[in-house]
C-alpha cells in the first residue's frame, strides 16, 4: 500500500511538472510582440482610414476593408485589437489609433437596434476603451448601447431577438443565435456601471432560456433556436452556419463556452458553472490532435475539411477565465492546460500569418455553407487570440 501511495504521489508530481513545463515552453511575450508587429504592419498599410479591416482571403495578402455600418457586425474587433495591443505595449501612438477607430463607431449607438451584434460592435471597442481610459463619454456610450440592445428582448420568450431581418424571409418569428450569448456581457456591465438594473435580469433570463432550449443532452449546441412570439414556445432548432441542424458547429460551441463563462462570472450561480463545464468538456473531448477544431465537428470529410482558428481563439480566451473561476482545482488545471495547448498551436508556423499577411492568424472559417471567408484571416480570430494572450500573461 505504501508503495502504491508513493507511486501515485510521484505521478501527480510528474503531471504537475509537465504541465508547468508546457506553460513555460510557451513564450506569451513573444506571441504578444508578434501581434504588435502585425498591428503596425496593418496600420502602415491602411493608416487612419474610416474603414475597418475585416479579412484576408487565403489567396490574398492585404486586408479587405469594410465600412462602419450598423450591419457590419465585426466593426468593433479592430479597435478592440488596438486597445489590447496598447494595453500590452503602452505605446501612445497605438492608443491614438485605437481612439480614432473606436470613435468611428459612435453613430451606431444613436440608431434603433439593427440586431443583437451591437454588443460585439460596442463592447469590444468602447468597452476596452473605457476599461483602459476611464473616459466618462465612453461609459455613457456603452450604457446607451445596452439600452438599445435591450429593446430586442421579448419577455414572453425570455430572450433577445437576434436577427429582425430574418423574421419574414425564413419565417423565424423570434430567432436566437448562439452568438447572442457574447452580447450579454455589455448588459451585465451596464447594470453595474450606472445603467438600468433590469439589464442584469434580461441577461440572466436570456442565459436561462438559452440553456434550456438551445442544447442537446450531450452538451452540444444548436446554432439557431426559433420561438413563437405570442406563446413563447420553442418552435424548432436549426443551423445557419453549421453543416447541418444536428451537427456541432465549432464557432457556435465556442460562443456558448465563452458566453456561459461570463454569465457565471457575473452571477456566481453555480448552475451556470456546471453547465459551462458540460458544454466545454464535449468540445475538448472532440478536438483534433492540434487542439484547433475543424469548422464543424461533424463535417463529413474530416480531416479534409477547413479548420476554424477563430473557434480555438475564442475558447482559449474563455478557458483561461474559466480556470480562474473554477471551484474544482483539477478542472481549473485541465482548462488552463487546454488553453495553452490551443495558444501554442495558434502561435505556430502552421497558424500564424507571419510574413505572408499583416493579420495574426490563418485558417479561420466564417460561413462555410455560403462559401464565405473559408480558410481566411478574420478580424475576430485575431481579437480573441490577443485577448487570450493578454489573459494568460496576467495569470503569470
Amino acid at each position: 500500500m505504501k508503495i502504491l501511495i508513493l507511486s501515485l504521489l510521484a505521478l501527480i508530481i510528474m503531471t504537475s511538472c509537465s504541465t508547468g513545463k508546457q506553460e513555460e515552453s510557451f513564450d506569451v511575450n513573444r506571441a504578444l510582440k508578434y501581434c504588435d508587429t502585425q498591428v503596425k504592419r496593418t496600420l502602415a498599410e491602411i493608416g487612419d482610414t474610416v474603414m475597418m479591416p475585416r479579412n484576408i482571403m487565403d489567396s490574398l495578402s492585404h486586408w479587405s476593408l469594410v465600412p462602419v455600418e450598423i450591419s457590419e457586425w465585426t466593426a468593433g474587433f479592430w479597435p478592440g485589437i488596438l486597445w489590447y495591443d496598447y494595453e500590452n505595449t503602452k505605446d501612445e501612438k497605438i492608443k491614438e489609433h485605437a481612439i480614432h477607430y473606436t470613435e468611428l463607431l459612435a453613430p451606431l449607438t444613436k440608431l434603433p437596434a439593427y440586431d443583437h451584434d451591437l454588443g460585439f460592435q460596442i463592447f469590444c471597442s468602447y468597452g476596452n476603451a473605457w476599461r483602459l481610459t476611464g473616459k466618462e463619454e465612453y461609459r455613457q456610450i456603452i450604457l446607451n448601447a445596452a439600452d438599445t440592445l435591450a429593446t430586442l428582448f421579448n419577455s414572453k420568450v425570455g430572450t433577445i431577438l437576434s436577427w429582425p431581418r430574418e423574421i419574414e424571409p425564413r419565417n423565424w418569428p423570434h430567432n436566437v443565435i448562439m452568438d447572442n450569448m457574447i452580447n450579454l456581457e455589455m448588459l451585465f456591465w451596464a447594470a453595474k456601471n450606472g445603467g438600468n438594473r433590469n439589464l442584469y435580469h434580461i441577461a440572466v433570463e436570456h442565459a436561462v432560456t438559452t440553456m434550456k432550449n438551445h442544447f442537446r443532452e450531450d452538451g452540444s449546441g444548436y446554432h439557431v433556436a426559433v420561438y413563437d412570439t405570442i406563446t413563447g414556445r420553442l418552435i424548432k432548432t436549426v443551423t445557419h452556419q453549421g453543416y447541418a441542424d444536428e451537427t456541432m458547429w465549432a464557432r457556435g460551441q465556442a460562443w456558448a463556452i465563452y458566453g456561459y463563462t461570463l454569465v457565471y462570472r457575473e452571477t456566481k450561480d453555480v448552475r451556470f458553472l456546471r453547465f459551462t463545464e458540460k458544454i466545454t468538456d464535449i468540445y475538448l473531448q472532440r478536438l483534433p490532435e492540434d487542439f484547433v477544431p475543424y469548422w464543424d465537428f461533424d463535417a463529413p470529410n474530416i480531416p479534409d475539411e477547413p479548420k476554424d482558428a477563430s473557434s480555438a481563439a475564442i475558447v482559449a480566451s474563455a478557458l483561461l477565465e474559466l480556470s480562474g473561476l473554477e471551484d474544482n482545482k483539477e478542472k481549473a488545471a485541465e482548462y488552463k492546460t487546454a488553453a495553452v495547448k490551443m495558444l501554442k498551436s495558434l502561435s505556430s508556423a502552421g497558424y500564424q500569418s507571419r510574413e505572408s499577411k499583416p493579420s495574426f492568424l490563418l485558417h479561420s472559417t466564417g460561413h462555410m455553407p455560403n462559401g464565405s471567408e473559408v480558410d481566411a484571416s478574420i478580424n475576430y480570430a485575431d481579437y480573441y487570440y490577443i485577448e487570450a494572450l493578454i489573459r494568460l500573461k496576467s495569470m503569470r
